[in-house]
């Protein structure tokens, strides 16, 4: 069944009214679709490198709008819709545990799952969930959601259709070992 909705997805990259389709799927992504946006966005900016960048745009506005549809199921309909949708993605039994420490880490735990290949989704419920401050949700999704996706357009940009095979199949990666050395700067700069 996911093979045959990322196949569906992928094909909505050809369409065209193919940047209606990417704010669509990137505002579902992220609350509840399991597809990420960049299996349209980058056939979309190898075929016309020239939008890459307006293209990134759309993803990114359609994402922090769709996280803040995913706040809202948090925050206002947890038990109807937010924790379905978490146990469908096998990550409720973490909850208790998981909304003890998360509006500490709010920030940072935002900003990893913008850029990181953890389901996005995840933490704009759990965001609305802990009522994590909403200004705070809101500037780091944006900055989280605009690395992540003006680095793809950047990339592929600059280098085109090779860097595709990197993209989808390494720079998830790449973001996390990024990230992991950020927090560990961070700590290491706090321990000195």
């Amino acid at each position: 069944m996911i093979q045959r909705l990322y196949d569906w997805t992928l094909s909505l990259a050809e369409h065209r009214h193919a940047l209606w389709v990417l704010a669509f799927v990137s505002f579902l992504e992220s609350s509840m679709f399991p597809i990420p946006p960049d299996i349209i966005m980058i056939p979309m900016i190898i075929a016309r490198p020239s939008r890459a960048f307006i293209i990134a745009g759309v993803a990114l506005v359609a994402s922090v709008l769709g996280g803040l549809l995913g706040y809202a199921i948090g925050a206002l309909a947890f038990d109807a819709l937010g924790e379905p949708i978490l146990n469908a993605l096998g990550k409720a039994d973490s909850m208790a545990e998981f909304a003890t420490r998360f509006n500490d880490l709010g920030f940072w735990a935002v900003l990893v799952a913008g850029v990181t290949p953890f389901p996005y989704k995840v933490i704009t419920i759990m965001s609305g969930w802990t009522a994590m401050p909403l200004g705070t949700f809101i500037v780091t999704s944006i900055i989280a959601r605009g690395l992540r996706f003006f680095l793809v357009a950047l990339l592929l940009w600059k280098f085109g259709a090779p860097v595709r095979d990197f993209i989808e199949k390494r720079l998830p990666l790449m973001f996390t070992i990024a990230v992991a050395l950020l927090i560990g700067g961070f700590f290491v700069v706090k321990l000195l």
